[in-house]
């Protein structure tokens, strides 16, 4: 089957793409505002480079859940491989080009920047790949604080500014936390079709009710986070800016919460309401920031 451009790109699930480049731009935006010197050039190609790596993890992730019955015609995952839209070779070739354009662009980089950046591209990569085994022992959440918090924002401080500034980690704590929780949603919806094909995730091992509680933990605490980061001094009290998205994290929280009388489907678009909201408290840090920087 001839596929479009548009298919490919599709293919890669590119409304996810937010997780990993919003941490990325609000590492950069953090250090503009401190007065830092910022290499823009080297700004830009992080942020690009840092989408193919997700989108050949996205791809690959798919063909291992697709292989072990994760996705399948009654769940809510990926379609395109359970559809027949493309064939697992299909999907195998597009997350090898994915990775070695990653890999290429990632490799020039360091040698433009320094060796501290290939340990830190190495564990990105790793994990990466070996996301669905982990995924599958129940891991995927302390991959996921890694790969689209921590290292993204230990790196891209690295290559845009010549150092790691490990102050910037405290806002990777709020994103961190709603970015887990894209994936803790999808894990408690699909609890029992994950049971089916034989993996563990944490709400699997924990029970619903307590996997609903954690997920408005994980929405709502940023904001408490935020705010002792201001009390403290830490951050500018601009960053209060990120407080508009948070009556979306509460009508979040008590989405998951209605869980027993509502049931399954009135969360089932959770992990695409928790994206959305994670997008859109990350542009809200970024604007307090340049707040900051001006007033």
């Amino acid at each position: 089957m001839k596929h479009s451009f548009k298919d490919w790109v599709l293919a890669t699930r590119p409304w996810s793409f937010p997780a990993s480049t919003m941490p990325v731009v609000v590492t950069i935006t953090w250090l503009w505002s401190r007065g830092y010197d910022v290499n823009w050039f080297f700004a830009l190609w992080t942020l690009i480079n840092i989408i193919f790596v997700h989108a050949a993890g996205n791809v690959w992730s798919d063909i291992a859940d697709y292989r072990s019955g994760v996705d399948a015609d009654d769940t809510y995952g990926v379609r395109q491989l359970v559809d027949g839209q493309f064939t697992i070779q299909e999907f195998r070739r597009l997350s090898v080009t994915l990775n070695i354009i990653a890999v290429v662009g990632g490799l020039l980089l360091v040698g433009l920047t320094g060796p501290t950046l290939l340990y830190i591209g190495m564990a990105g990569i790793a994990l990466s790949l070996l996301y669905p085994r982990l995924k599958y022992a129940a891991l995927g959440d302390v991959v996921i604080i890694l790969c689209y918090s921590l290292l993204p924002m230990t790196g891209t401080s690295f290559i845009v500014s010549g150092a790691i500034h490990w102050e910037v980690l405290w806002l990777a704590v709020p994103i961190g936390l709603i970015t887990v929780a894209i994936l803790h949603a999808n894990n408690v919806r699909d609890i029992e079709t994950d049971q089916r094909a034989h993996i563990h995730t944490f709400p699997m091992l924990t029970g619903r009710r307590f996997g609903a509680w954690l997920y408005a933990f994980e929405v709502l605490v940023p904001f408490l986070w935020l705010l002792g980061l201001m009390i403290c001094r830490v951050e500018p009290w601009w960053l209060g800016t990120a407080f508009l998205a948070m009556p979306i994290a509460v009508g979040n929280a008590r989405t998951i919460l209605a869980w027993e009388r509502e049931g399954k489907a009135y969360y089932a678009t959770l992990d695409e309401r928790t994206a959305k909201l994670q997008l859109l408290f990350s542009l809200l840090l970024v604007v307090g920031l340049i707040l900051s920087k001006f007033l």
